[in-house]
């Protein structure tokens, strides 16, 4: 197998603080691995075999609860590392992760965490503030499951994925990656039918335009006032 570039990752603020011979060495240590859309990476509770780190394309993080619900945690941008369930003191992965489009990753031996972390004190500095951010993530998500409108929930989901992955267009600030409605209902905990609703209704105000999996922002400043709004009694 043909080395890999340190260039692949020296931008990454994973990767930030850290000598190139640094880099060098980690990279010695990756597989780089192209994983077709729709293909699982990795599964809930399946053994933690390997860190990923992804290079291109966009990540679904799903996570079944025991009542067989489906919950999609976050998604996955270029330049995050995920499947760190070692980071997190679990040899199991907590949720699963599913490529949203076509996708490149660095792969790593799940054993080679403990031992970056002791060589690299600044890659595992900068792991632990993505641990902690996820955390935070968390936090706030189980926070608005409980106490906000469907409404402002759905339209906070859609603020988030544009703020992290809204590609420019002449309709506004699309998500650039393929999303469903039932996406879009296992992201904010509530049905394929109220997310539908919904959209129809922002669609009528012009705010979002829809289609198959595909959802563009049209008036994002409109939509934030929406997610941000008062909170009004159901």
């Amino acid at each position: 197998m043909s080395r890999l570039d340190r260039s692949l990752i020296a931008g990454l603020s994973l990767f930030q603080g850290m000598a190139p011979s640094d880099l060098e060495r980690i990279l010695d240590r990756a597989r780089s691995l192209r994983i077709p859309r729709d293909q699982t990476i990795f599964e809930q509770e399946g053994e933690a075999q390997s860190f990923f780190l992804l290079l291109d394309g966009h990540v679904r993080v799903v996570k079944t609860t025991q009542d067989g619900q489906v919950i999609i945690v976050r998604y996955i941008s270029p330049g995050e590392l995920m499947g760190i369930a070692h980071a997190l003191g679990r040899t199991t992965y907590p949720a699963s992760a599913i490529a949203a489009v076509d996708c490149v990753v660095l792969a790593w031996p799940g054993g080679l965490w403990s031992e970056f972390a002791a060589a690299f004190p600044d890659f595992a500095a900068n792991t632990y503030k993505t641990v902690g951010s996820r955390l935070q993530d968390a936090h706030n998500r189980v926070i608005q499951l409980s106490t906000e409108q469907v409404d402002r929930r759905v339209a906070h989901a859609l603020l988030k994925l544009v703020k992290q992955t809204g590609k420019q267009t002449e309709e506004g600030l699309l998500i650039d990656f393929p999303i469903s409605r039932q996406d879009i209902a296992e992201m904010t905990g509530t049905t394929l039918h109220t997310v539908s609703r919904l959209l129809t209704a922002w669609e009528e105000k012009g705010l979002v335009k829809s289609g198959r999996q595909k959802v563009t922002v049209v008036k994002a400043h409109q939509l934030l006032l929406l997610a941000e709004g008062p909170q009004q009694k159901e």
